[in-house]
């Protein structure tokens, strides 16, 4: 089999030189300590609420790409699919810490989870005051009373919007936690993929599939999904996504959601355009008002074929804070 070409120098440099030219491109935006590890974002200010997020690098842009104006104020970068350390998320903590708090948000991997914890831990030790939410929107193969168990895919990115807005907003860790947690609650996502995507290092397959079937719920890294079928129009896998859904996120008349299409790495913007009329479809059948529509690269992995689908409940609360204005890498909202 092939590798896949890949414009890259010493392998093991790949980390150092992805968060340098990240940073050299978003100077105005944020700096950089602790070895670049840690991406701060620039004039916080003295009395707000902290708000930290970050994982192992391998999405992209993952979390480096939303630091930055009414959304997070620091990522931690761990290596690739490995979570950072507990010591490099400490010393992202003491960064961002105004002595009101610092809110995790982190995608819910067992690694991420451990990381974390401890940091926390250690940061209580040093009177810096921590609360956690894990990520969990991608509905995958874990029914929903299992939620906690779920992982976190792009519908993640709406969170961290909502709860950016919101750490620059309320006053208490209290509160941000309380939004942070219903944005979590209240967003799901599901993956479909036609071909896997590659290791960036190596540029081996991180699964297969045959070349004629798809999978749906299959996980970033190829968890086992729902679904794996013959490849179909895109309507029909639309169609079979949006009732797993629905199902999972019971939506009423009149409900406002903010829907985000995310392209897995190798799909185009002439499909993801084509999934998007088949969603408006049936949500003007179901009398469900989409708020806002997002469509691109928010959580891709290398050259999978593929696309996912996140749907943000929104309630007035929400709404407010995700309609704020906001400037990051990979995430940029004016008014509605």
């Amino acid at each position: 089999m092939n590798k896949s070409k890949r414009f890259l120098n010493n392998p093991r440099n790949i980390k150092q030189e992805v968060t340098n030219g990240f940073v050299l491109a978003n100077k105005n935006r944020l700096h950089k300590i602790y070895d670049g590890n840690v991406l701060v974002a620039n004039n916080l200010a003295k009395d707000k609420v902290g708000l930290l997020i970050g994982g192992g690098m391998g999405a992209e842009p993952h979390f480096m790409g939303y630091v930055g104006k009414n959304m997070a104020d620091c990522a931690v970068v761990g290596n690739f699919y490995a979570a950072p350390s507990p010591n490099i998320i400490l010393q992202a903590t003491r960064a961002v810490d105004r002595k009101k708090g610092v809110q995790y948000l982190y995608n819910n991997y067992a690694g991420d989870n451990l990381s974390f914890d401890m940091a926390a831990e250690l940061a209580e030790e040093e009177g810096i005051q921590t609360k956690t939410v894990r990520i969990s929107d991608n509905i995958g193969s874990i029914p929903i009373n299992r939620k906690s168990d779920r992982g976190g895919i792009a519908g993640g990115i709406l969170i961290v919007k909502v709860a950016g807005g919101a750490a620059n907003s309320v006053d208490n860790l209290d509160d941000l936690h309380r939004i942070t947690k219903k944005a979590n609650d209240n967003t799901r996502s599901l993956i479909t993929a036609a071909k896997s995507g590659t290791y960036l290092d190596s540029g081996e397959l991180m699964f297969y599939l045959p070349e004629n079937e798809i999978e749906i719920g299959i996980g970033f890294q190829g968890e086992p999904g729902l679904l794996r079928t013959k490849m179909l129009p895109a309507d029909e896998i639309v169609d079979y996504m949006l009732e797993q859904i629905l199902d999972d996120l019971p939506l009423v008349e009149n409900d406002e959601v903010v829907l985000l299409i995310n392209n897995m790495g190798a799909t185009t913007f002439i499909e993801l355009l084509i999934i998007n009329n088949r969603i408006n479809q049936i949500h003007t059948e179901k009398k469900i008002f989409i708020f806002d529509t997002l469509i691109g690269n928010y959580y891709s992995s290398q050259e999978m074929s593929g696309f996912s689908i996140s749907l943000m409940k929104l309630d007035d609360e929400l709404k407010k804070f995700y309609n704020l204005t906001a400037s990051s890498f990979n995430f940029m909202k004016g008014d509605l």
